[in-house]
């Protein structure tokens, strides 16, 4: 039945105590004990229905739960589908909640079953519908034995056979369920100047869904040494496929917005939207497991989002290729554990980062590598204009990988990436049906190489630095070999991954982004958790390194962080052993799939990155 939650307790929900569903157009967050905190419809990036998360039970929650106290929560997810379970245990029995959303056809629907498992259990519903994140209390009435709550464009409507009333402007109710009793509640969103949908059969629904992911799932190909990291990966492969916005192919970073990477701090960002950073990495595992329909449809989105002048190329889009992202605070939300403000789209936006433009071309060059449909062409015209951009605007000094907020500087990690830019570049020339300047952009690919090696390097330190002439190391620069800038035998990379562990790397093994004098962050707090991607990065350099006992080590210790349902957000405090960040996290589960294959033998994935190393040493 999954890992043990444990006994029920007081206070707020930890990140790692929630789990996921959705029906990859948006999704929801469901506690540990049956409490659904945070909803958005009818995308991931609309305004939230329930948003409890993000303040507190006024703010919006769905919640069905024992009356009495409960003993024992468990839970797991039906194997391959993001059908979930929740059993939980009181003195008079127990239940188990079963929740999902199933796959859309016209709107958006959640369905919950409570089903009796042993003894009698008294249970009780509690239904707090607040639209536009918390602010908005709607108009609520019955409809045809249906619950219909409108306000503005939203209309929600709640189908039981329980029977319900309002108490201080929500909804509530109370039931028993015996063993072997079945009770049904459907959750439906519709434009309130439109008809409802037509009724849905629950049982058939979850039933549909259960299917739908489970033919989904069975399509993995996972070729992995350890049969144990099989389960923990598929999981990774499910939640990213739960992440996707179905419509277009896009793929959000995170469900949520504004899960702070430090408890209290203002570090809380609006993560609901498609990052360019990720491309590379996301259409990479899912052509790893064999899902090269669901990386097209990401290659094929990334293509229709950056279509414009290169140099206004932004780092990430809406979920739909939407560029207007403008960021604003909500001051009604005291935030998760008190940390404010929360924050809605992301001012990020608008910064220019050199490194995307790389991860652009990576995308394009595994893609074809891959042997993807043919886009007609679009795709190399789209790098063609990119290197026209480059071949200057690779000088200028950026905002960087982390997306500081600070001045703009000669980021190693971001020059490196405009040398991957370039080497796919001359790659689709010396390999593929592609025409271009190919002398030109070689000499550029060896001087960029050259600058890098000269001005991005401590001799002194024999270390790689987080900008020229810093003195602090910094976690991107774990990339290097990953993408075939240097080979991971090089005594420069070598000095690189020792000052990472030495500098950026905790006690319980774990990696941060930058600390102390080399985070260039300026006007925000410092503080934040171990990055778990960056801590992959580093179970991958120590595999290439030839220190494949330290890498499994490392990634074992790192699917340990999973919570009881295989889910991962953007970082982890190893001193109160929490999650931290906004979850579940894209870049930390596709992180898990790329190591999970890197660790499996063969000739490495993450070695294949790239082979123009060697015009440039």
């Amino acid at each position: 039945m999954g890992k043990l939650v444990g006994r029920a307790t007081q206070g707020p929900v930890k990140i790692e105590d929630y789990a996921l569903i959705g029906d990859t157009q948006t999704a929801g967050l469901v506690s540990s004990t049956g409490s659904i905190d945070w909803l958005c419809l009818p995308r991931f990036d609309s305004g939230a229905c329930f948003a409890a998360l993000l303040g507190d039970e006024a703010n919006g929650r769905w919640r069905l739960s024992p009356k009495a106290t409960i003993r024992r929560t468990q839970r797991r997810y039906r194997p391959g589908t993001l059908v979930l379970e929740t059993e939980l245990e009181t003195d008079e029995g127990a239940v188990r909640i079963v929740d999902c959303m199933p796959i859309r056809d016209r709107t958006p629907d959640i369905v919950r079953l409570v089903q009796g498992v042993r003894g009698r259990v008294a249970m009780q519903m509690e239904l707090v519908l607040r639209f536009d994140y918390g602010a908005v209390v709607p108009w609520v009435r019955h409809v045809d034995n249906r619950i219909r709550a409108t306000a503005g464009p939203d209309s929600v409507e709640l189908v039981t056979p329980i029977e319900t009333h309002g108490a201080d402007f929500r909804t509530v109710a109370e039931f028993t369920v015996g063993a072997g009793d079945t009770v049904p509640f459907v959750l439906r969103w519709h434009l309130s100047h439109e008809a409802p949908p037509s009724p849905i059969d629950p049982l058939a629904a979850v039933a549909d869904t259960e299917a739908w992911w489970s033919e989904w799932s069975g399509g993995a190909n996972l070729q992995l040494d350890d049969d144990r990291w099989r389960d923990v990966t598929l999981r990774s492969l499910i939640t990213l496929k739960a992440l996707t916005y179905a419509p277009t192919g896009g793929i959000v970073a995170a469900a949520t917005t504004s899960l702070p990477e430090k408890i209290g701090g203002v570090r809380n960002w609006d993560y609901r939207y498609c990052w360019l950073r990720d491309a590379t990495f996301t259409l990479y595992s899912l052509m790893l497991a064999g899902y090269v329909e669901e990386a097209t449809a990401w290659r094929d989105w990334l293509l229709r989002a950056v279509a414009g002048e290169p140099s206004k190329l932004q780092i990430m889009y809406g979920p739909a290729g939407e560029r207007r992202l403008d960021e604003y605070e909500l001051p009604h939300l005291g935030g998760y554990e008190r940390s404010a403000p929360v924050r809605i789209g992301n001012a990020a936006s608008g910064q220019f980062q050199l490194d995307v433009y790389g991860e652009v071309m990576d995308a394009m060059h595994q893609g074809r590598r891959a042997g993807m449909l043919d886009d007609g062409g679009f795709g190399w015209g789209l790098q063609c204009a990119i290197m026209d951009f480059l071949e200057t605007g690779w000088a200028e000094p950026d905002e960087g990988i982390w997306e500081v907020r600070g001045p703009r500087r000669h980021f190693t990690h971001s020059k490196m990436m405009a040398w991957v830019a370039v080497d796919r570049a001359v790659q689709a020339i010396d390999h593929f049906d592609c025409h271009g300047p190919a002398d030109r952009w070689r000499q550029l690919r060896a001087t960029i190489h050259a600058e890098v090696c000269a001005k991005g390097f401590d001799a002194d330190a024999n270390t790689f630095t987080q900008y020229y002439g810093a003195k602090g190391v910094d976690a991107s620069l774990l990339m290097m070999p990953l993408v075939g800038f240097l080979p991971a035998s090089d005594p420069r990379v070598q000095g690189t991954l020792a000052a990472v562990q030495k500098e950026l790397t905790t006690p319980e093994g774990f990696v941060m982004r930058y600390v102390g004098d080399s985070s260039p962050v300026d006007g925000l707090p410092p503080g934040e958790g171990c990055f778990l991607a960056c801590t992959f990065w580093l179970a991958d350099n120590l595999m290439l390194a030839g220190r494949l006992d330290e890498a499994k080590e490392l990634f074992e210790r790192l699917v340990s962080l999973t919570n009881d349902v295989g889910l991962l957000s953007e970082e982890y405090d190893p001193v109160g052993q929490r999650l931290l960040g906004n979850f579940p996290q894209a870049f930390s589960h596709v992180s898990l799939v790329n190591t999970a294959h890197n660790l499996s033998g063969g000739v490495p994935p993450a070695a294949r990155r790239g082979n123009g190393v060697a015009s440039d040493q």
